[in-house]
């Protein structure tokens, strides 16, 4: 039998046991106020370990806020680190680790799709709820009945995005996506709410996942002179490469520059400089929100960190994520079994710094809203200014 078999077999073989962990002591387990567990998954090593270390600050912040109890039990986090994308087995193996050796309750999140793909199927195994902290494909609540989404998805960004372009003097676009699930949906969203709205695709390239040139297809783009160009690719190094190159290329052509506000996250403006001026960004939190979740929050930040210190999406999300576990362990009294938890799960609302959640009960997807940004560079600052907003924007794939 070929490891892999052997694994999956033993896997299913202890499965069962887990269950049974949750189900047959949940009395003793209260009673004594055992430690809830919650599972950790996240880069924290490589090239995108500081997108790692952003959810863990959003997760700690929130414990720090709101202590380490919720419905009467420790929530304790347990750690590991994925290594980032393409360790899709990697993430699979610390899955199971997490489950099998460590009892998680709960695992939290999964930064990219592929890693939280390869999971899916032992979360549904073992029933374990899976919140997923960003991985923003789709399809991926659709894999386990035991995910949800404390994220975003690109379907409802790109797709906003896009409805936003066509209804305001945009007729003609160019994509430039990275070429893999996220980039994907991104261009056929875009694509969908741009053409639905009256406006024309003129050509659609996809280059490869960590590309740091990006010339020839900015050049091809400049050749077929359209009103704008929207472009995703995974944030980091990548976007800064991306966004330099496209500010020099652009300049002077009349071309808008269109992307999803990962592409123009506010802790990487500083190292685009000038490059950003003008670029029009759609994203699901932005700095300005003017609420009282968002105020909190950002004083709580800026106490630990600086008073002008900025945190990234990427904090809310590990903020919020620990917002969901500790509301539905609330509303469970505490108990964790899959089923009991996924079902409280459902229909849950957050009042969270980037403006009202809710998981919606027939997909266990995020809703929530899409802000329409434009970024400024001034006396060497970067800022993105929210202009518009979406409000309660559904995934339009579902």
């Amino acid at each position: 039998m070929p490891p892999a078999a052997i694994r999956r077999r033993t896997f299913l073989s202890l499965a069962p046991a887990v269950a049974a962990g949750a189900a047959g002591f949940p009395r003793a387990l209260f009673a004594s106020g055992a430690p809830v567990t919650v599972g950790v998954i996240l880069p924290l090593s490589g090239a995108f370990a500081d997108q790692g270390s952003h959810y863990e600050v959003g997760m700690r912040l929130f414990q720090e806020m709101n202590g380490t109890r919720a419905a009467g039990r420790e929530v304790r986090l347990v750690i590991r680190d994925d290594q980032g994308p393409g360790s899709g087995d990697l993430a699979r193996r610390l899955t199971q680790e997490l489950i099998l050796r460590e009892r998680a309750n709960i695992i939290l999140g999964y930064s990219f799709t592929p890693n939280a793909m390869s999971a899916a199927g032992l979360l549904t195994e073992a029933k374990v709820p899976g919140i997923i902290v960003n991985a923003a494909t789709s399809v991926l609540t659709q894999r386990s009945d035991y995910f949800t989404r404390i994220s975003v998805t690109m379907s409802q960004v790109a797709h906003s995005l896009g409805t936003w372009a066509a209804g305001n003097g945009i007729k003609t676009v160019y994509t430039i996506v990275s070429d893999y699930a996220p980039g994907l949906d991104a261009e056929k969203w875009f694509v969908k709410g741009f053409t639905d709205g009256g406006g024309t695709i003129l050509r659609s390239d996809r280059t490869p996942l960590a590309a740091m040139e990006y010339v020839p297809f900015l050049q091809r783009a400049i050749e077929a002179k359209p009103d704008a160009v929207f472009a995703f690719n995974p944030g980091g190094d990548v976007s800064i490469a991306f966004i330099k190159q496209a500010g020099e290329r652009l300049k002077g052509t009349g071309i808008k520059l269109l992307v999803t506000g990962d592409v123009v996250d506010d802790n990487l403006l500083p190292a685009m400089g000038d490059a950003i001026q003008d670029v029009i960004s759609a994203w699901h939190y932005q700095i300005d929100v003017d609420n009282a979740a968002n105020r909190r929050f950002l004083a709580a930040f800026r106490a630990k960190f600086g008073a002008n210190a900025v945190p990234s999406y990427r904090v809310v999300q590990g903020y919020d994520g620990m917002a969901l576990i500790y509301q539905t362990l609330d509303k469970t009294g505490g108990r964790t079994e899959g089923d009991v938890f996924m079902a409280a799960l459902k229909g849950a609302r957050l009042d969270s710094p980037r403006g009202p959640v809710l998981i919606d009960p027939a997909t266990r997807e995020i809703v929530e809203n899409i802000y329409i940004r434009r970024s400024a560079f001034a006396n060497g600052v970067g800022v993105n200014t929210t202009f518009a907003t979406i409000e309660a924007v559904r995934d339009p794939a579902k």
